[in-house]
Formats: structure tokens, sequence, C-alpha cells
């Protein structure tokens, strides 16, 4: 994804703090929270602060270039919004969080909205998981 050319497109001024972070948030591949994405933010510039990083996620999020997560009552985790559909699998001991999609788990949810007379809008599913020992 080009969250510069998103930012652009929906005219965001592109300061230097926020083109460190939009580095930051075009290479992960993960679900950071603020605190996380910070962390790296000030591997590249320390002199950005943690209030430059949730503004520009706040505002990231009004534009709709990430999509904001609460995974049970951990703090909000980010993503990018232009992903394909897909559900999530949250380690509790860890926190990681793995994406995954199912074929079978759609066609299932929209059997049972029709079932019940309705036609799915919008669903999200995540679950909490622990691993075997």
């Amino acid at each position: 994804m080009d969250i510069e050319a998103l930012c652009a497109e929906n005219g965001l001024r592109l300061t230097k703090p926020r083109r460190v972070i939009l580095q930051v948030l075009a290479s992960m591949d993960d679900h950071p929270d603020a605190a996380e994405l910070h962390r790296r933010v000030i591997e590249i510039d320390p002199g950005i602060a943690l209030a430059t990083v949730y503004r520009t996620l706040r505002l990231l999020e009004e534009k709709g270039i990430l999509e904001k997560h609460r995974f049970g009552d951990g703090p909000a985790r980010f993503e990018s919004a232009d992903h394909p559909h897909h559900d999530h699998l949250i380690d509790i001991d860890t926190g990681e969080v793995i994406e995954f999609r199912s074929d079978e788990i759609e066609r299932l949810q929209e059997e049972i909205a029709k079932k019940h007379g309705f036609s799915i809008v919008s669903h999200k599913l995540e679950i909490y998981v622990k691993r075997r020992r």
C-alpha cells in the first residue's frame, strides 16, 4: 500500500515526522499498538514524540487509511485498511495476532444470517486462543 499517496489523495500534509511514521507503517506486517509503533519510529528519528504518533494514527483512521482494532482489553492496534477481508486469532498469552481467511467460515456466516432472515452487511471474527502444551 502506498500510504503517502493515500495521504496526498486525502489532503494530508506530509511533515517529516509523518513521513517517518508512514515509512514504518508501510513496512509493518503485524498489528502494532501506538507504543510499539513509536518504539519503531524513534529508531529512525528519536525526536518524534509519542503524542505525534497518536495524532497521526487518529488522523489516518479518520481518513480510512488505517483500521483500529481492540482485541480484548488490550491497547488499540492498527493495520492497513486496504487489505482483503480476513479474521484474527489472538494468542491470549503473547498478544500475537494471526490473520486468516476461511471460505468455509464465510459460507457458514452467510448461511446462518440467511436462515435468520438477514444478509451480512459487515462482520469481524476474533478468536482468542491459547497454545497447546
